[in-house]
């Protein structure tokens, strides 16, 4: 048999040859081998002739469905399509599986299987009937886990067998498949604080057009532009159409920050106080690139999603998208990181104006949340979620103990909107009271700044 598929073909069972079929005796043609050859030896040692054709039949018949089954040739290509390939964790995704017999031959009774990760579920076999000359069969099976992670799917196998049930032969193509479980998110409500505002509404940075008459930097004229922009004396000065430069809006900025560090988080598994944390600040990255803002990924190791762009930010329409998967795909796969602090994160925020802030903190001691605190300096408005892991590990909402209510004090006292987040609630729920909080202390200063990175 010869199985096709989309690429190179693993067909290391042909290399092997006869000694590779044999291999593949079922345990009821090793039985009947076994039994022929020992009543052909007690037929030879008694002198019983009936008893050495019975013996010789016996052995003979599973070797000729080895030989027959070795030289049945198919040629048979596999697919695999996901859909989706992306898909929320405790989500389903189907996997559609298409065979093509390519062939003049009708196929045998076919058996196939996909190899999948425990995780996803039981591995999915199928059996096919005969299948004509240029004949396709599809089936599909579905796949579910509560773990986010990156998966992979194949090789697809087909096992081939003989009437008698005697021996099975098995070829795998060798193409695979990613499926990409990303963490669960949910939507935030729209809300603005006090001196924020949206990603492309008013409050937003722009380059400014130059005041004076003398400062302004002319270019040349496009299809389109507006004649009312046309700088007569730039244009009589180069001898083409010159027109003045306008105001351009820039995107809101967002940094979502993580903090992955092993020692601020206790327990493990789907429920956990770090689950917790990449849920939430996955259900921020989208809820802000949907209120138009300019969003990034921030982990306590310095590491940024997506690393190409405009200051690391993510760009505008089909650049966004793409970013968004990318940073989508960077929190299926993030894990605990081995770093002791957030001085890494603070070093990259040192660059200047970073726009809003939203953070994600576990356990945090005197140290690291007097680097938190410094955070605030370097971005324009910044909201703290806080996680205690002796709450988490108790399973159970309580107040917030003393150092925890103290850290959130200083944090506070720094300038950030700093929430608690007790074990099992809905960040939906946390982002309202945030807005809330941040639009009692906006109103306590007195103050209404335009923040370019405010939330709504």
């Amino acid at each position: 048999m010869t199985a096709g598929a989309p690429g190179p073909v693993d067909d290391s069972d042909d290399k092997g040859g006869l000694r590779a079929a044999l291999s593949g005796l079922t345990t009821r043609g090793r039985s009947f081998l076994a039994a022929g050859v020992a009543a052909a030896v007690c037929a030879y040692a008694l002198g019983q002739g009936d008893l050495l054709r019975v013996g010789l039949l016996l052995a003979v018949l599973p070797l000729v469905c080895v030989t027959v089954l070795y030289r049945t040739r198919y040629r048979v290509a596999g697919s695999r399509r996901l859909s989706p390939s992306r898909v929320p964790a405790g989500s389903e995704a189907r996997v559609h599986l298409r065979m093509d017999n390519v062939s003049r031959l009708h196929t045998g009774l076919l058996m196939l299987q996909d190899r999948v990760p425990y995780v996803l579920g039981p591995r999915p076999r199928f059996v096919l009937d005969r299948v004509e000359p240029g004949g396709v069969r599809e089936v599909s099976y579905r796949v579910r886990s509560d773990l986010r992670g990156r998966y992979p799917l194949g090789p697809l196998q087909l096992q081939l067998s003989d009437p008698f049930g005697m021996c099975e032969l098995t070829r795998s193509f060798n193409a695979y498949d990613t499926l990409v479980v990303i963490p669960r998110t949910e939507p935030l409500p729209a809300l603005r604080l006090a001196g924020s505002a949206t990603g492309y509404g008013d409050g937003r940075q722009r380059s400014l057009a130059l005041a004076g008459e003398d400062d302004i930097i002319p270019r040349g004229y496009r299809h389109g532009d507006d004649l009312r922009r046309v700088h007569w004396r730039s244009t009589a000065r180069y001898g083409e159409l010159m027109v003045r430069r306008e105001e351009q809006p820039q995107r809101a900025r967002c940094t979502v920050l993580l903090d992955t560090r092993r020692i601020a988080y206790q327990g493990t598994g789907p429920g956990s106080a770090f689950e917790w944390a990449v849920s939430g600040a996955a259900s921020a990255l989208v809820h802000m690139l949907e209120r138009g803002f300019a969003v990034r990924l921030l982990t306590d190791e310095g590491s940024v999603v997506p690393e190409e762009g405009a200051d690391g930010f993510a760009g505008s329409t089909q650049d966004s998208a793409d970013s968004a998967g990318l940073m989508m795909d960077s929190l299926a796969v993030v894990d605990h990181s081995d770093g002791g602090g957030l001085s890494r994160a603070y070093d990259v925020l040192r660059g200047g104006d970073e726009g809003l802030l939203v953070a994600f903190f576990g356990d945090l001691d005197e140290e690291q949340t007097a680097v938190a605190a410094r955070m605030r300096q370097r971005s324009r408005g910044a909201v703290a979620f806080v996680l205690d892991g002796d709450d988490w590990a108790r399973g159970a909402e309580a107040v917030p103990p003393a150092p925890v209510s103290d850290r959130l004090r200083l944090l506070r006292e720094a300038g950030w909107t700093a929430v608690a987040v007790p074990p099992g609630v809905e960040l939906a729920r946390l982002w309202q009271q945030a807005g809330q909080d941040g639009g009692a202390q906006s109103s306590v200063a007195g103050t209404t700044t335009g923040l370019s990175g405010g939330w709504s």
